[in-house]
């Protein structure tokens, strides 16, 4: 590398922009664009020959000019050395952590497999970070979804976790959470370069982000994988701040999302490896400082064996990603209607199928119901709390289609949005929709019409609540007062789906 090009190349250090930050890893190779030499004009290089002292003149005291001398040499031989260790065809002397495919010996029997899919894959991450008048605001990865080859432009796929500017609180029902989008984005490329990210859409719900970016050459465009199965082996991709690729094996985990989060997450499951029976060098194996999973992949892929992407990782939790039979519905209506449009229920919930088997057992003894959707929340004032839909109840149908788990619920929301836009419709409509809901208490099936809200907003559920006046607690005589909570015209205390549970549970015993 010559001396212009490598001070090109080291000057690249953070800045207020959020350019990412090289050191104090040196960066390897040449990553500026280069031309082919023709063979006529290549110069054969010296070759690399280590210096020594002989051993009748290893006595310092005696020839203080040869050791001298052979000081001088060892310099100039590590530095030679060290030019051709940053070549990318060497291995990095980097105190970095092994990838999961190198030195996890249970993956033998899907590396090849697998790393000729990570590879693939790989050709489609790159980088962004954010700021804020210079200040920095966010950094994660991201995925190219479309190339025009006229124009020269990439739109690239993220979370809208880049440019968030502040998250009060973790429930995402409570719909706090604040973007910028003047944000100045700066999209790190995988030749080394950087370009302007220009805003063009991010939707709340999913925290999904669209920027558009000039590009000189065609980049790699991933395909998705929409049907995601339980256990299936994934990896999770992302880039750290210095572009290197970092992956970490799993496994397509479906839990049921916590009462904080949306419908739409799947989950990783990664089995860490603290130790490993075929040590090779210290410094090359995951330690607690030190290990794949630590990467800061917000944004990346999450890929199966055949280098597709099953999701983007959305990292709400440590182990959260959107899938891609969700994501690909996304990027459909974003393309064609520029939004994205869902239809806000009024509820969230938990789904029967992902429950442990000896409460599925229970609810269909009780019940005889093997699948659906327990309303975990309703919205106070929504049209589904006018209709009496309550804690517990049981949603088994959504116009007339059975409904097993919550990331099904998702699809039959988007595509109805879809069916609403393509006949004409708009944003911030309300139109009806039919519910088949089951009232546990009241043990009666209705099928019921449902008025909802198209939007590309955050779905916001709010909690019904209720002030505790003064006249709580106890007068100065010692005696307790009257709660207000007591009062029956006043609306009941919020009950949890586990107080409801344990509350039926024990009335069942009793008869």
């Amino acid at each position: 590398m010559g001396p212009e090009r490598e001070a090109k190349t080291n000057n690249k250090r953070s800045s207020p922009e959020g350019k990412m930050e090289l050191e104090p890893f040196q960066v390897r190779g040449d990553l500026v664009a280069h031309s082919e030499v023709e063979e006529d004009e290549f110069t054969p290089k010296s070759p690399i020959s280590m210096p020594y002292i002989p051993d009748e003149l290893n006595d310092p005291t005696a020839y203080p000019a040869t050791l001298a001398a052979f000081n001088e040499a060892h310099v100039k031989y590590k530095a030679k050395l060290n030019r051709r260790y940053g070549l990318f065809s060497l291995p990095p002397q980097l105190n970095l952590a092994s990838p999961c495919l190198f030195n996890h010996r249970h993956l033998l029997t899907i590396r090849e497999s697998a790393l000729k899919a990570v590879l693939h894959a790989a050709k489609s991450i790159i980088r962004l970070s954010s700021s804020v008048d210079g200040k920095p605001l966010a950094n994660c990865c991201g995925l190219w979804i479309k190339w025009d080859e006229d124009s020269k432009t990439g739109i690239v796929l993220t979370t809208a976790h880049l440019i968030r500017s502040n998250h009060p609180t973790e429930n995402l029902w409570e719909g706090k959470d604040e973007y910028n989008i003047k944000s100045k984005v700066i999209v790190h490329l995988l030749d080394g370069n950087t370009a302007d990210g220009h805003y063009l859409y991010h939707q709340q719900h999913y925290d999904l982000a669209f920027f558009k970016v000039r590009v000189d050459e065609e980049v790699e465009v991933p395909h998705f994988n929409v049907s995601m199965n339980c256990g299936q082996d994934v990896f999770r991709l992302g880039r750290d701040g210095h572009m290197i690729l970092r992956m970490t094996h799993g496994s397509v985990e479906y839990l049921n999302p916590g009462s904080a989060e949306r419908h739409h997450y799947m989950y990783f499951y990664h089995q860490k490896v603290d130790s490993l029976s075929h040590q090779r060098r210290d410094d090359r194996l995951p330690n607690e400082n030190n290990d794949d999973y630590l990467c800061d992949d917000d944004g990346g892929s999450v890929i199966d064996l055949d280098g597709k992407v099953a999701g983007l990782v959305n990292k709400h939790l440590e182990e959260s990603f959107v899938p891609s039979s969700i994501l690909d519905k996304c990027v459909d209506l974003w393309c064609k209607f520029r939004c994205i449009p869902r239809l806000h229920l009024g509820m969230n919930f938990i789904s029967i199928k992902l429950l442990d088997p000896i409460h599925i057992e229970m609810i269909c003894r009780m019940y005889k119901i093997e699948d659906g959707l327990i309303v975990q929340e309703v919205s106070k004032e929504s049209h589904a709390e006018k209709l009496g839909i309550c804690l517990g109840d049981i949603i088994e149908r959504f116009n007339g289609e059975l409904i097993s788990t919550t990331v099904e619920l998702e699809k039959m929301l988007l595509g109805r949005c879809k069916d609403h836009l393509d006949q004409g419709g708009h944003l911030n409509e309300k139109i009806n929709i039919s519910i088949q809901v089951f009232h546990t208490e009241e043990r009666l099936r209705r099928n019921i019409n449902l008025s909802v809200d198209v939007s590309d907003g955050a779905e916001v559920v709010n909690r019904r609540t209720y002030p505790i006046t003064a006249i709580e607690g106890t007068f100065a005589s010692g005696q307790p007062s009257k709660n207000v909570a007591d009062d029956p015209c006043l609306p009941r205390q919020e009950r949890t789906w586990e107080s409801y549970l344990r509350e039926h549970t024990e009335k069942s015993y009793s008869t």
